[in-house]
């Protein structure tokens, strides 16, 4: 038998012993040279290490939005607890200081949202929530939940319970420009109303 046959086992054999005693060294298993492994078992790595993966996103899901529903209530007392002078909304619009839509919701102001006429900060004029909707609405979430107003003494009940504008895990409104399919999210503080004439 040719001695040097055996020259190509004996270096798998040493390379292994030295990957288990790398392994048994560290407390975790030898990592395979990942070049060495053909398209398929790269494939059923992959896969694998998904379905790890998956219950651990599914927890961390779950972790956020229990720290959602904990950051409305802290929101909620927060709101509940400011005894804060109220502008009147109407004086202000006719005044021609605009509000915002949180101004509108948190300060007082009343009617239908399709009652008012919405702009963001650029000047561009848009509607609230998605195209083709018949009537105007915000969504509202405590970060589980969500709900939709469509006047503005809903949203007001919601956004003193502590619920932000928004959807779980997307704060913001949503918004399209009249007469398009093109919709964002908009920062609500970026949003300014005015009556519709």
């Amino acid at each position: 038998m040719d001695p040097t046959s055996t020259r190509p086992v004996r270096g798998i054999v040493r390379r292994g012993l030295d990957l288990l005693r790398l392994s048994v060294m560290s407390g975790s298993p030898p990592e395979p040279d990942l070049q060495q492994l053909s398209a398929e078992e790269l494939d059923a790595r992959i896969a694998a290490l998904r379905g790890e993966m998956r219950p651990l996103e599914q927890q961390l899901a779950e972790l956020r939005s229990q720290r959602d529903v904990v950051e409305t209530e802290i929101r909620r007392r927060g709101r509940s607890s400011r005894r804060v002078q109220r502008a009147d909304i109407k004086d202000r619009m006719r005044s021609g200081t605009l509000p915002t839509v949180v101004e509108l919701i948190a300060e007082g102001g009343e009617g239908a949202l399709d009652a008012y006429v919405y702009n963001l900060k650029t000047g561009g004029e848009i509607r609230l929530g998605f195209p083709g909707a018949r009537h105007q609405q915000i969504a509202f979430s405590d970060g589980k939940r969500t709900r939709q107003a469509a006047t503005v003494e809903d949203g007001a009940a919601l956004y003193a319970a502590g619920w932000f504008l928004g959807t779980p895990g997307r704060p913001g409104i949503r918004v399209h420009f009249p007469g398009t399919r093109q919709e964002r999210l908009a920062d609500p503080e970026e949003v300014f109303v005015r009556p519709d004439a």
